[in-house]
């Protein structure tokens, strides 16, 4: 039996204005769909193509738990778990590939 990975992510645009929080059983593969705009959605109409956070699970469940924890934050106290981790708002993408 294979142990299968779901994250949970957050993605900006270039100038930190929108955040989008997402789940998904293949990150690399969902955040390079969000840079290329594979379909029409939300990161496509406000740019949103920069990876500043993800956590890792083992159960979609949990996962989606924490998706819908996270999107009901303010932006304040979403701003502040990416700092935790990634102070400079870096674009993780480069890392996970």
């Amino acid at each position: 039996m294979t142990n299968k990975h779901y994250y949970i992510y957050m993605m900006t645009n270039y100038e930190e204005t929108t955040l989008y929080t997402g789940v998904t059983n293949n990150l690399e593969r969902r955040v390079w769909e969000h840079k290329n705009k594979i379909t029409k959605s939300f990161t496509e109409m406000y740019n949103v193509n920069k990876l500043v956070y993800f956590e890792e699970y083992n159960d979609i469940e949990q996962a989606i738990l924490r998706e819908k924890q996270i999107k009901k934050w303010s932006r304040k106290r979403k701003n502040d778990l990416v700092n935790k981790l990634n102070k400079e708002w870096l674009d993780l993408y480069v890392n996970i590939g």
